[in-house]
């Protein structure tokens, strides 16, 4: 008999508690695994519910970002605009800034009249001013919209709007000189008056244009203004005319020189000092301000012989002699690749000088310049070049660019507007210029593009009652627009003034094309689709 049947008849209840004591480790075994397995099934339904519920507020946040809660919208720029202004008179001034911020430029520009427009419905005795008065009105760039508009003076002498800081805060803003004698600015993104000034500048004055901007003088953190004057035969340059930035009150004491009131300049920056080169009919001479000089007083040569250009650097005077003959036109500065230039043109040539060693680098023989700026653009891919208007008879100018590498002869309008210059994808320019290239014909806005010398395109507009004009990308490298200030001028009656923005490609498509000469080698049709497929670049 086996071992284990023996004692289980012998021991019958100890058998019986084992098998009882298995069965219960069995159970238990079973609960344990249960319990887990329900654990586990628990915990997997957790993960599965935690796992929808995340996928669904994601979704919930997409949905809301996409369609409840609306994206910032680009503006939509429109490619023609009208602004019109009743029984007013404008003035010579277009400015290109973007007031609202919104990454597309908008338009300052100012007019005379009793009231503004029915935007704001100001009045000049809001300001204090005698009605009528001139107005400082931004517009928008994108629809036309008017900005704000603000009574700034009684007339305006001039008006400048680049200036980077100015009132309490350090804004951004305009300067207007006014008629009786006064200086206002004014917050480029309000329009609301940062501080006004009256001043006394003598008798039978002239502003000299432009306004300066000059380092921090009074130590109150906001770049200051020096305005100089001319009174008779005399340019009075002084600390007198240096004024605050923050509040326009005046710094300084006086100075003067002897030259008439058609003198100019431009501002020299050479090693660490400032110098305002002037000239006034043959002569050239500077004025030299070191910054470690302005809270004592502004150091100014002698003049010297006619027909002499000098630099004063470290007192010591060096001169040139440019001319032999002939009265100097203008002056300006151009920029180079590693330094800055001077252009020098007379009324029989033009000269590009450098400003560091006063060697000539180019001579270019012109005759009765027309303009009193010079136009900057690229003829061939990033190589800038001059455009010079010069008459070459009665009511007719001839513009080049650079050192004649183009140029092009038409009939001239008296006080037709100046050309202007757009940059495009090539490293080139697009040429925009005024005039009549047939006689007969009102003047016209003509776009040449070095990419065919032989074509030009006549575009739509004509110079009538044209009293300022501008052209600019409304967008970063893209939107090229120019803008019409068209009206009566303040020395004439009132009547309709308008503002109109137009975008080139508008004008281009349905342009005429005129040959310069007579190979013809693509069709018109080819030309103008070429010419509207051209793409702009703004350059830094």
């Amino acid at each position: 008999m086996d071992n284990k049947d023996s004692e289980a008849e012998i021991h019958p209840l100890k058998t019986e508690d084992v098998k009882a004591q298995e069965n219960h480790e069995n159970s238990v075994e079973r609960r344990i695994v249960s319990k887990q397995s329900s654990r586990l099934s628990r915990l997997s339904r957790w993960r599965t519910a935690a796992f929808f519920i995340s996928l669904f507020l994601c979704l919930i946040i997409v949905f809301a970002f996409s369609f409840i809660i609306p994206c910032p919208e680009r503006p939509v720029s429109e490619r023609t605009w009208f602004r019109n202004y009743d029984n007013a008179v404008a003035y010579q001034f277009l400015a290109i800034e973007d007031v609202n911020e919104d990454k597309v430029q908008d338009v300052i520009f100012a007019f005379k009249a009793s009231n503004s427009s029915s935007s704001f419905n100001r009045s000049c005795l809001d300001e204090g001013l005698p009605s009528p008065c001139a107005f400082v009105a931004a517009v928008s760039g994108t629809n036309g919209r008017a900005l704000w508009e603000r009574p700034a003076a009684e007339e305006i002498e001039w008006m400048e709007c680049d200036i980077k800081q100015l009132g309490e805060a350090a804004v951004p803003g305009c300067l207007v000189v006014g008629k009786p004698v006064s200086l206002t600015t004014v917050a480029l993104r309000t329009g609301e008056v940062l501080w006004r000034q009256s001043s006394d500048f003598g008798a039978n004055y002239t502003v000299l244009t432009p306004v300066s901007v000059i380092p921090d003088v009074d130590s109150d953190g906001v770049q200051d203004l020096i305005i100089f004057i001319a009174t008779g035969d005399k340019v009075c340059h002084s600390e007198n005319f240096i004024h605050s930035g923050k509040d326009g009150r005046q710094i300084g004491s006086a100075g003067s020189l002897n030259v008439d009131g058609k003198a100019r300049y431009v501002i020299l920056n050479l090693d660490s000092s400032s110098y305002f080169l002037f000239y006034t009919g043959t002569v050239l001479f500077v004025n030299s301000v070191c910054q470690s000089d302005y809270n004592s007083e502004i150091r100014i040569t002698r003049q010297l012989s006619e027909r002499s250009f000098c630099i004063l650097k470290k007192t010591i005077i060096i001169s040139l002699s440019l001319f032999s003959s002939g009265d100097i036109r203008y002056l300006a500065k151009i920029p180079g690749r590693s330094r800055e230039n001077i252009l020098v043109v007379n009324s029989e040539m033009a000269a590009l000088i450098n400003a560091q060693n006063l060697q000539t680098l180019w001579t270019l023989n012109t005759s009765r310049v027309v303009r009193y700026e010079p136009l900057l653009g690229y003829y061939k891919p990033d190589v800038l070049g001059i455009v010079l208007e010069s008459e070459i008879g009665p009511n007719m100018k001839k513009s080049g660019s650079g050192a004649v590498q183009w140029d092009l002869k038409l009939n001239s309008r008296a006080k037709s507007p100046g050309p202007a210059t757009l940059s495009t994808a090539d490293h080139r320019s697009a040429f925009l210029i005024w005039g009549e290239y047939q006689l007969g014909t009102h003047g016209q806005l003509y776009l040449f593009h070095p990419s065919y010398t032989n074509v030009l395109l006549e575009l739509r507009n004509s110079t009538d009652q044209i009293i300022a004009f501008n052209a600019t990308l409304f967008e970063r490298s893209r939107h090229a627009c120019y803008v019409l200030l068209r009206g009566p001028q303040p020395s004439e009656e009132p009547g309709p003034v308008s503002l109109m923005k137009r975008k080139l490609k508008e004008d281009v498509s349905e342009s005429r094309v005129i040959w310069l000469s007579q190979v013809a080698v693509d069709s018109e049709q080819y030309i103008r689709d070429r010419l509207y497929r051209m793409r702009f670049h703004s350059r830094a």
